[in-house]
């Protein structure tokens, strides 16, 4: 600031008293009470343009009218902050990220098609378009300002995370999966929603179970199901107490694995299935195949009976990576039973329907299951 005051009069080519004079003529202009003596504007002078001393507002105008100048020129105000790229970039990413219910219905419908497509083609075929839809709904979210539309984006996030991390776990990608539960279970905090809560942290619990880490699963599903209590509707209860029978299943626990699926079906005949619960697809033949899946894990050939009702109801083509599953089990069952021969075929069959879906964790089942 100093050097552009001294500037100025270096190049009018005033002395100090000169300055003076020009001061006391615009005070005069402008009707303000005289300036203090020669002596003292002639320190103030010195002060600004040698040492860059502060000036003051009134002493400011003064200045400007004497030069002809205005204070931006005489550097006695400072430009605007010019903004810097990361300010630009967020301000540009707070104006995309301009949620409404428009927008939401969009990303649902997104998540049920890549749902739809899932359960049809398994993970390893549609896990990159879901990896990228987490993520676009992951910036939508970050960069929304709080609100419904958020918390509601923030739920459909729960949910395509919870999915993509189910296709991680069945490609055997277990960091991965562990990681995007994590994200399903933190948006689903923020929606508010417990439902979708609920079932992201017990569905991770999956992924205990596949490194062989039964009991800390059962309690992970249990404290899921406790926190979510009668809060949720009860096909999510259903669904929730037959993933706590696998777990106690695989932990070897046979009475309370047994009382969990009563429970489940108690609770399904309870409630039908909730439109606002697209991510449980939960019916009678869906829990005949999670009994019989459990009663193999035990080694009870009794889920040869539940896993057959479960075929029938199901379909044989349409459902690959769940038909896939249910075979492994009916070859595990059968084994049980001694009978090696239509143990091998369901094994085999299972193995073809795993190569097409890319489920690694049903390869790793039936690998185990035939080298037996």
């Amino acid at each position: 600031m100093g050097n552009r005051l001294a500037q100025a009069r270096a190049e009018r080519g005033w002395t100090k008293s000169q300055l003076i004079r020009e001061l006391r003529v615009a005070a005069h202009r402008r009707k303000l009470k005289p300036l203090v003596a020669d002596k003292s504007l002639n320190r103030r002078i010195a002060v600004w343009e040698n040492e860059d001393g502060a000036v003051s507002g009134y002493y400011r105008d003064l200045i400007c009218d004497a030069y002809g100048k205005t204070p931006l020129e005489l550097g006695l105000v400072e430009l605007p902050a010019t903004p810097t790229p990361e300010s630009v970039e967020l301000a540009e990413r707070l104006t995309l990220s301009r949620l409404d219910g428009g927008l939401v219905e969009l990303l649902r419908g997104h998540t049920q098609s890549i749902r739809m497509m899932d359960r049809r083609l398994g993970g390893a075929t549609i896990y990159q378009q879901t990896a990228a839809h987490v993520e676009q709904i992951v910036k939508l979210v970050r960069y929304a300002l709080p609100g419904p539309h958020r918390e509601a984006a923030a739920d459909e996030l729960g949910q395509a995370a919870a999915l993509g991390g189910w296709q991680a776990l069945d490609m055997g990608r277990l960091d991965e999966a562990w990681r995007l539960h994590e994200v399903a279970t933190a948006a689903s905090r923020e929606s508010g929603r417990p439902a979708g809560l609920a079932y992201a942290r017990a569905q991770q619990a999956f992924i205990l179970l596949d490194v062989d880490r039964a009991a800390e699963a059962c309690e992970m599903i249990r404290r899921a199901r406790e926190d979510a209590g009668s809060g949720v509707p009860a096909v999510l209860l259903s669904w929730l107490h037959a993933a706590e029978g696998e777990a106690l299943a695989a932990d070897g626990q046979r009475n309370n694995a047994l009382r969990a699926l009563d429970l489940a079906a108690d609770n399904l005949a309870a409630g039908a299935s909730d439109d606002s619960l697209p991510f449980v697809m939960l019916g009678a033949g869906h829990l005949a195949r999670w009994r019989g899946h459990c009663l193999a894990r035990l080694g009870d050939e009794q889920a040869i009976d539940d896993l057959s009702d479960a075929l029938a109801v199901m379909g044989e083509g349409r459902y690959g990576r769940a038909e896939a599953s249910l075979r492994v089990d009916l070859a595990i069952a059968f084994r049980a039973r001694g009978d090696s021969t239509e143990s091998r075929l369901h094994a085999q069959r299972a193995a073809d329907l795993a190569g097409r879906t890319g489920s690694e964790r049903q390869r790793r089942r039936i690998a185990g299951l035939l080298s037996a």
